[in-house]
């Protein structure tokens, strides 16, 4: 042991100590409730002071709910192309889609999945024709949608996760007349669930704090919360009987409409 690590008493008793074993001053102790005990987020950074390693729950909670970067479609490309038979025509009560082939002759499972992709579009023409072209091959689509579901599923997943509410509450009202479109697509869905309904669960109490004002967008179906409890009970419904189990699974909150 060096003799500068050492420590000499004086004639007092008093312990005089070196300049590297001076104490630390009170200005770089912890002070209280600024340390990071108790933190539930786990996106806190440790810094180089501890005195500035705070916490910041509204982080990881805002995150959760930051909306993803939007990839290009290929229903967009497929437009732009001009591969997709259809135009906008214009009338007194608003726009429809102009159908150049009859609906009833074409291949759903090239076309369908096109148009279930070109719902992530918040661009016009673009977010239009995806949509209604949507609405329009399912009301004709009769038996010919059942067989492509497991084709459906990435373009739902892809848009739901983009965690935008205008793409995911367009995302839900096609998901709602999916369902309804025929027999037995409903139970087709269940196990795709786990792909579905995650995203779901984490908008399912993501509603407006309004007090007593009046909500308007409940007219539109534009409330984000009550589209998806609206469509867990349409999915519940139609999905058989494993379909409320497994809705339960992936959304804890969600309490049944039929039992």
């Amino acid at each position: 042991v060096s003799g500068s690590s050492l420590s000499s008493p004086t004639r007092k008793g008093i312990v005089h100590h070196t300049a590297a074993e001076q104490p630390e001053s009170t200005n770089t102790f912890l002070q209280g409730r600024t340390g990071p005990g108790g933190v539930n987020s786990s996106l806190l950074k440790p810094s180089g002071d501890r005195r500035h390693m705070s916490a910041s729950p509204t982080k990881g909670a805002s995150a959760a709910f930051a909306v993803q970067k939007i990839q290009p479609t290929e229903f967009r490309r497929y437009y732009e192309r001009g591969d997709l038979a259809i135009s906008i025509s214009h009338h007194s009560h608003g726009r429809a889609i102009s159908w150049k082939l009859d609906i009833a002759k074409l291949d759903y499972h090239h076309y369908l999945p096109i148009f279930f992709d070109g719902l992530r579009e918040l661009e016009e023409p673009y977010k239009f024709i995806a949509a209604q072209g949507c609405y329009d091959m399912l009301e004709k689509g009769e038996n010919r949608i059942l067989p492509t579901i497991p084709q459906l599923i990435i373009p739902l997943k892809t848009a739901l996760s983009t965690r935008h509410p205008e793409i995911i509450c367009a995302v839900l009202k096609v998901l709602q007349k999916l369902v309804l479109s025929g027999e037995l697509i409903g139970e087709a869905l269940v196990p795709y669930y786990r792909q579905i309904l995650p995203v779901l669960n984490l908008f399912k109490t993501k509603n407006k704090n309004i007090g007593d004002n009046i909500e308007y967008s409940q007219r539109k179906r534009e409330n984000i919360g009550d589209l998806i409890e609206e469509t867990l009970r349409v999915l519940e419904v139609n999905g058989g009987e494993d379909a409320f189990i497994n809705i339960k699974y992936m959304i804890p909150s969600y309490e049944s409409c039929v039992y």
